[in-house]
């Protein structure tokens, strides 16, 4: 697949990048429900993490030989990427879905977005309006009644920490997807990218998770979804082959046509995928305040990212008095 440079994020490239994105959603917003019967038949969070990584760092094996100069060109790229958008995010999350729902983990997970708009401000230097900064506050407020804090914080507090984990894990994400999109002839390739990111993530989580300490034996017998035996084998071919390797290449191809800010919006939708999914397949029913919450904290990260400044956008920041536009400063790996 060709690099997709500053060029491609015109009208051709933003319409195919937008359906790139809206697949890699859909196929992330899957995994969740495909690990949790697999972590509740006995298999450690981390384990299934190993799993998922290793399984498609090894179909992925062949791109990165092929593009093995990346290792001495963007070695920062790489181990970033591989830390933290490939064993962070998943070690995080799963961890999480271990102690809280699905859906409350995606939805705390997506205040990335707002994330990602701290980092254009604050590291990137560059302006935001008012209404990115509104969408911030919805976004707080959302997570709020999504965790119901009223009642005393009812959830595992430990989860929370760590689907905030992978929020901060998912920003990375993003703005590494992004290195590269605008140096024409020298980006680096983004299937090169995800290959060695998941190369990387695999070695780094082997030492974590230590593999030879699992129960293999759960991967040759069933895992129940929601009561309906489901045989361990195909959710796990449904991790690796589905929400990694193909969410993975979408979502980072998407990324380079569009922005980390535009790709973040419909990545959103991820959330409303597994929240969906969850109750549907794993009976994980969200009371009406938590549903009210997660709809504000999707609306809330949509008009962050939606409302953040292009990159090279003179935009000032509107913050009420005298301002003066700040200089873009790209971000390198």
């Amino acid at each position: 697949m060709p690099v997709h440079t500053s060029g491609s994020r015109h009208a051709g490239g933003k319409g195919m990048g937008l359906g790139l994105a809206l697949g890699s959603a859909l196929a992330f917003g899957g995994s969740g429900v495909a690990a949790k019967p697999l972590i509740e038949a006995g298999l450690d969070p981390l384990h299934v993490v190993w799993l998922r990584v290793a399984g498609a760092a090894l179909v992925m094996l062949p791109v990165a030989v092929r593009h093995r100069a990346l290792l001495v060109r963007r070695p920062a790229l790489l181990t970033g990427f591989g830390l933290l958008a490939v064993a962070g995010v998943q070690a995080c999350y799963f961890a999480a879905i271990s102690r809280i729902p699905v859906g409350v983990a995606l939805l705390v997970e997506y205040l990335a977005p707002a994330l990602v708009l701290g980092w254009v401000r604050f590291v990137q230097r560059r302006p935001v309006t008012r209404a990115a900064a509104l969408g911030v506050v919805l976004a707080v407020g959302g997570l709020a009644c999504v965790v119901e804090v009223w009642s005393g914080l009812s959830f595992d507090a430990l989860g929370l920490l760590l689907a905030l984990g992978a929020a901060c894990c998912q920003v990375g994400y993003f703005v590494l997807s992004d290195q590269g999109s605008d140096a024409g002839d020298e980006a680096p390739d983004p299937l090169g990218v995800i290959a060695y990111g998941l190369l990387i993530g695999a070695v780094v989580l082997t030492v974590v998770a230590r593999p030879w300490t699992m129960d293999f034996s759960v991967l040759t017998g069933t895992a129940q979804l929601n009561g309906t035996p489901v045989t361990a084998l195909y959710l796990l071919a449904w991790i690796v082959l589905v929400a990694t390797v193909l969410a993975y290449v979408t979502g980072v191809v998407s990324v380079r046509r569009l922005s980390p800010q535009v790709a973040g919006v419909v990545a959103c939708l991820e959330a409303v995928v597994a929240t969906v999914l969850a109750w549907v397949l794993l009976g994980e029913h969200l009371s009406a305040p938590q549903i009210v919450g997660g709809a504000v904290v999707l609306v809330g990260a949509f008009i962050a990212q939606s409302s953040a400044p292009a990159k090279g956008s003179p935009e000032p920041v509107a913050s009420g008095g005298p301002e003066t536009a700040l200089p873009s400063r790209e971000t390198a790996a």
